[in-house]
């Protein structure tokens, strides 16, 4: 699988999945009473957000022929 994700979305997906880790983290210590179900959603959500991220690669925007790099030598 070739890169597909870069710029602003690289960005985003990796900022908005720290938070949602850290606030699904935060429900299931009890620190933030939202529901356990809500923070284990949190963590799983947030931990695919810093995985397709940091490896820049989604298997979604693959198969929907979306490529937010700006490598336009391929």
């Amino acid at each position: 699988m070739e890169k597909n994700v870069g710029g602003i979305d690289r960005t985003g997906r990796i900022v908005v999945g720290l938070a949602l880790a850290i606030a699904g983290i935060a429900a299931l210590t009890g620190y933030w009473a939202i529901g356990a179900v809500i923070g284990v959603i949190g963590v799983v959500v947030g931990a695919v957000l810093l995985v397709t991220g940091t490896t820049q690669k989604c298997p979604i925007n693959e198969a929907a022929g979306i490529d937010t790099t700006t490598d336009d030598s391929r």
